[in-house]
């Protein structure tokens, strides 16, 4: 089987980058195509016009597979009351750089859910691999991409999660463990299992039928090759790349990894209205915890809140994801950093720092 995901995926390295939104680019995607294994692109808060764009940069760079990545999050439900009383809690924050809360919060990122315009670009671009996170399209979504050809992914958290995923036709699953930075690829955030990547992998082994992919707190060959041996085909790293030249991640945040703060990461929804994994800063203790709104219309708030404090030269409200494992993330171009990974993989030598 893991052979056979390979071939279906046209790598020769079993090593995905995980489509990190605001992180991944086309050149770090391209990087890793190119070393062998595949490349992605985070395009869950792109619009059409922006994901042709990133695809058109992405294919100067690499002939290889590229995975592109859509988000399939439920529509936002305004809760006037709900929403009001959030930003009300926000405002001494604002006021702290000199600011005013948003007069509301917008619905920033568009479910892939029914959203014709992105799929017939991605038809149109005829990808190697399309993966689905927060959950699934529409079958007419599913079958119109398999039609064009697309090796389909979807991020699951739980068995139930995953027999929803085979049952509408995608091709293998990522299994994301509690472990992994970033949002949770939880169907319904309100039932999370909070699974660990090497328990989901091993009940999920055992119970589908199609190829896995590990993903949560991969930072080395080492633990890639003990993913395999428990019944991962390929493993998916996304901390991992954060520190390569080719991510678009800043200074800032490159240093908290591989400083103290990298050695603490926590969960919350308060920073965009759905569970995400990150380095802890002022967006962990001081935003509400209850009355959170819906995603996206918390990250609209959060993200102006982000903007005040950074024009005032502070990155109190930064947000920087990141796995459990991040201190182990490497400063290496993206393509070397795969051929490492490889040698680690074959059990050449320890893990390089």
């Amino acid at each position: 089987m893991p052979d056979s995901l390979l071939q279906r995926l046209n790598i020769t390295v079993p090593i995905i980058q995980a489509p990190m939104v605001g992180v991944s680019t086309p050149a770090l995607a391209a990087a890793v195509s190119n070393a062998g294994g595949l490349g992605s692109l985070g395009l869950g808060a792109s619009t059409p016009e922006q994901a042709i764009a990133m695809i058109a940069q992405a294919r100067q760079l690499t002939a290889g597979p590229l995975n592109l990545n859509l988000f399939c999050h439920a529509p936002a439900q305004a809760r006037a009351a709900v929403d009001a009383q959030w930003l009300a809690g926000m405002t001494p924050l604002f006021e702290e750089f000199g600011a005013s809360p948003p007069p509301g919060m917008r619905e920033i990122y568009r479910t892939f859910v029914g959203d014709d315009a992105m799929l017939q670009v991605l038809v149109a671009a005829r990808p190697a691999v399309v993966s689905f996170h927060f959950g699934l399209p529409g079958a007419e979504a599913i079958q119109a991409l398999k039609g064009a050809g697309a090796v389909l992914l979807c991020s699951v958290t739980s068995l139930e999660e995953a027999e929803q995923a085979v049952a509408a036709g995608i091709d293998a699953l990522i299994a994301q463990g509690y472990e992994a930075g970033g949002h949770r690829g939880v169907f319904d955030p309100a039932r999370d299992t909070q699974m660990g990547t090497l328990a989901l992998l091993r009940l999920l082994s055992q119970r589908v039928a199609v190829p896995l992919i590990a993903a949560g707190g991969i930072m080395d060959g080492q633990t890639a090759r003990a993913c395999l041996s428990l019944g991962a085909s390929a493993v998916q790293l996304g901390t991992a790349f954060i520190r390569c030249p080719e991510s678009a991640a800043s200074s800032a945040y490159r240093e908290a990894l591989a400083g103290p703060r990298g050695h603490d990461t926590r969960i919350t929804a308060a920073i965009s209205g759905r569970p995400a994994r990150g380095l802890v800063n002022r967006n962990f203790t001081s935003l509400g915890t209850t009355g959170i709104p819906d995603y996206p219309l918390a990250y609209d708030a959060q993200k102006a809140l982000a903007a005040a404090a950074a024009a005032q030269g502070s990155d109190a409200f930064a947000v920087q994801w990141a796995g459990q494992g991040a201190p182990l993330a490497r400063a290496l171009p993206a393509g070397e950093l795969v051929a490492v990974l490889a040698q680690e993989m074959d059990g050449d030598g320890n893990a390089r720092r």
